[in-house]
C-alpha cells in the first residue's frame, strides 16, 4: 500500500490513522458494504413494504382499482391461501395409518393420561392394541410413570384427544393444526422480515411442501409442537423489533425538509415503554422449554438476538454509545419481560403434577420430598413440591446426557442438513390385493411413513445457508443474521451431544428458518427491482425452476410420507441413498 504519511513521520510504512484501511474496507473485495445514512432515517428504522410493479398488473390486464385492492389485501390473502393448501395436505386422511406409529406409543398415551389425571401413568404392554381395537375405550392406569420430557407438548396432544377421541385422528389433530398454523406464521414472518409478501408466501409454501414438516404435522410427537412455539416466539420478537424502532423513529427531530435525521440525544435517552410482544415471546419460550428442554438454548439465543436488535436500532437512530444506551434503557426490561415470564410459564406447566397426591399415588417422584428428601438441607426454605420437582429434573438431566443406547435410526447431526439418515415411523409389506396394494403389483408392496425432508429443499438449503452466512458477515444484513440465529439455536447445540442417541427429526425445529434462507436465496436469484428486465426474467425463470423442482420432489415422495402402499420397485426407486433404508 502506498504511504501517505508526511516526510516528518519516521514510520513511512504506515498510513495515518484517519486514512488507514479499516477491516470493513479490506473486506470490500468479498462483497462487504458499509452502511451510510441517506435520506430519511425513519426509512432505515422501519423500511416500507415493497409493492408489485404497476407493469405487472398491466401485463395481467388487471384494472387499477382491482390491482390496488389486491395489493392491500395480499398481505393476508396470500398467506391464507398458502395455509389453506398446507391444511388440506395435512388433514387429508389424517387417521391413516390406523396404528400407533413410532414414538406415538409414548406421547399419545401420556397425553391421554395427563389431561385426565394430571400426570403420566404406566401403561400395560398390550395397551396399544387395546386402544386401537376399542376405539380408545380403555381404563387409565393409576401407577405413575417415569417420563423424561416436560408436560406442555402432551397437554397439546391431549387437547386433540379430548375433542376427537383417543384414536389416531384425535392424537394427531393438534400437531396437524399447529403444523398448518406454523405455515401461516412463517408466511407473515417472512413478509415482515423481507418486507415482501411474495418472499413471505414463498417461505411458507416451501415449508408446506417439506416432507419432514409434513410428516411431523401428521404424527403425535413433541418436536412439531416445539417448532410451533419457537417460531411463534421469533415472530413476537420480530413484531416487537418493528414497534420499538417505530417509537424511536417517531421521537427523532425533523429538519426543515420534513426528514428525520439521526440524533444522539434522542437515540440514547428515549424510553421505548411497555413492550407486550416481548411478554408474548417470553410466554412462547416458556411453552417451548415446557415441551422439550432444548428450548433453553433457543431462549438464550433469541434473548441475545433481541438485545442486539435494540443496539442496532439505537445506533441507526444516532446513538454515539448504543450499547451503553441499551444497557441503561432496555436491558433490564428486556430481561424482566422474557426470562421470568418463561420461567413462570415452565413451572406453571407442571401444575397437574404439583397438585397430585403426595402419598405415593400422585405423579412420579411427587412424594420424594416427604419420603427420601426429608433430611434435605433446604427443606426449611423450599416447599415440598419444589424439592421433589428439582430432584425429578436432576434425574431427567442425568438420563438425557447419558442416553447412548444404540438405535437403528439414530444419526449424527452432521448428516441432518443433507437429510442423510431419515427415520422410518411405520413400515408394512402388504400382499397384492391387500390393504390397498395393487393387485398387479407382482410381489409385496411397501407401505411406509418416512420422516425425511423434501431432498431438493434441504440440498438447496445447504447453499442457502452459505448465502445467508455470507450476507450476514459481509453485507451486515440483519435479516440474514436473524435467520442464521434461528438455525444455529435449533441445530448447533446437538453437536455438543454427538455421543448421545439423537435423531434427524429433531431438525424440524430449525426448518422454518431454513425455508426463510431458501426464500432469501431465491429472492436474490430473481434480482432487485432496479435490475433490467432481462436480468429479472432470467432470475425469475431460474428461481421458478428450482421451486417447481422442490414441489415435484414433494409429490414424488408423497407415498412414503403418507404410508400409501406402492410396489416394492417403486419404493426402491425412492431410496436415493443407501442410508435411507
Amino acid at each position: 500500500m502506498t504511504s501517505t504519511a508526511s516526510s516528518t513521520d519516521t514510520r513511512q510504512e504506515q498510513s495515518p490513522p484517519a486514512q488507514r484501511q479499516t477491516w470493513q474496507h479490506r473486506l470490500r473485495r468479498f462483497g462487504h458494504r458499509t452502511s451510510a445514512v441517506r435520506g430519511d432515517v425513519r426509512d432505515r428504522l422501519v423500511p416500507p413494504y415493497t409493492e408489485p410493479s404497476g407493469r405487472l398488473w398491466k401485463t395481467l390486464g388487471v384494472p387499477p382499482v382491482t390491482a390496488d385492492r389486491l395489493v392491500r389485501w395480499s398481505g393476508w390473502n396470500g398467506p391464507l391461501l398458502v395455509t389453506l393448501v398446507a391444511g388440506v395436505l395435512r388433514f387429508w386422511n389424517l387417521g391413516h395409518p390406523k396404528a400407533v406409529i413410532f414414538d406415538e406409543t409414548y406421547y399419545a398415551k401420556d397425553a391421554w393420561a395427563i389431561v385426565h389425571r394430571g400426570f403420566e401413568v404406566d401403561w400395560a404392554k398390550e395397551a396399544n392394541r387395546l386402544v386401537l381395537e376399542s376405539g380408545g375405550d380403555v381404563p387409565i392406569p393409576t401407577d405413575a410413570a417415569y417420563v423424561v420430557h416436560p408436560p406442555v407438548g402432551k397437554y397439546v396432544i391431549g387437547l386433540g384427544e379430548l375433542m376427537f377421541g383417543f384414536d389416531p385422528f384425535g392424537w394427531r389433530f393438534m400437531t396437524a393444526l399447529l403444523g398448518t398454523l406454523s405455515v401461516l406464521m412463517l408466511c407473515r414472518i417472512g413478509r415482515r422480515l423481507f418486507r415482501s409478501t411474495f418472499l413471505g408466501c414463498l417461505a411458507g409454501a416451501l415449508m408446506a411442501v417439506d416432507g419432514l414438516h409434513f410428516v411431523m404435522s401428521r404424527t403425535a410427537l413433541l418436536d412439531g409442537v416445539l417448532m410451533f412455539f419457537v417460531l411463534a416466539a421469533f415472530g413476537c420478537l420480530l413484531i416487537d423489533r418493528d414497534k420499538a424502532r417505530a417509537k424511536l423513529a417517531a421521537a427523532l427531530p425533523v429538519d426543515a425538509d420534513g426528514r428525520a435525521r439521526p440524533d444522539a440525544e434522542t437515540a440514547e435517552n428515549t424510553r421505548i415503554g411497555f413492550r407486550p410482544w416481548r411478554l408474548a415471546a417470553g410466554l412462547m419460550l416458556g411453552l417451548a422449554i415446557g415441551t422439550k428442554w432444548n428450548g433453553l438454548y433457543i431462549t438464550a439465543a433469541f434473548c441475545v438476538m433481541a438485545v442486539l436488535w435494540d443496539v442496532g436500532a439505537r445506533r441507526v437512530a444516532g446513538a454515539v454509545r448504543p450499547r451503553v444506551a441499551v444497557l441503561k434503557r432496555d436491558l433490564g426490561w428486556a430481561f424482566l419481560t422474557t426470562v421470568p415470564v418463561a420461567v413462570v410459564t415452565y413451572f406453571a406447566s407442571w401444575i397437574g403434577w404439583i397438585l397430585s397426591a403426595t402419598d405415593g399415588s400422585g405423579g412420579y417422584y411427587r412424594d420424594w420430598a416427604t419420603r427420601d428428601g426429608r433430611r434435605s438441607d433446604w427443606s426449611w426454605l423450599f416447599p415440598d413440591w419444589w424439592r421433589s420437582l428439582w430432584h425429578y429434573e436432576n434425574q431427567v438431566y442425568d438420563f438425557h446426557v447419558g442416553l447412548s443406547s444404540p438405535h437403528t435410526y439414530e444419526s449424527n447431526p452432521w448428516s441432518w442438513i443433507v437429510a442423510g439418515r431419515p427415520v422410518s415411523y411405520f413400515y408394512e409389506s402388504p400382499a397384492p390385493g391387500v390393504d390397498g396394494c395393487p393387485v398387479d403389483a407382482g410381489e409385496k408392496c411397501a407401505q411406509e411413513v418416512l420422516a425425511i425432508g423434501t431432498p431438493m429443499l434441504w440440498w438447496v438449503g445447504c447453499l442457502a445457508l452459505l448465502y445467508v452466512l455470507w450476507r450476514w458477515f459481509f453485507r451486515r444484513d440483519w435479516r440474514a443474521g436473524a435467520i442464521a440465529c434461528g438455525i444455529a439455536a435449533g441445530y448447533a447445540p446437538w453437536f455438543l451431544y454427538q455421543e448421545r442417541t439423537i435423531f434427524y427429526f429433531y431438525a424440524v425445529v430449525f426448518l422454518p428458518f431454513l425455508c426463510l434462507a431458501v426464500a432469501m436465496l431465491l429472492g436474490a436469484i430473481v434480482g432487485p427491482p432496479r435490475s433490467t428486465d432481462t436480468r429479472r426474467v432470467a432470475g425469475a425463470t431460474a428461481a421458478g425452476v428450482l421451486t417447481l423442482l422442490i414441489v415435484w420432489n414433494f409429490i414424488y415422495f408423497w407415498p412414503i410420507y403418507t404410508g400409501t402402499p406402492i410396489p416394492i420397485d417403486d419404493w426402491r426407486s425412492r431410496m436415493w441413498l443407501d442410508t435411507w433404508v
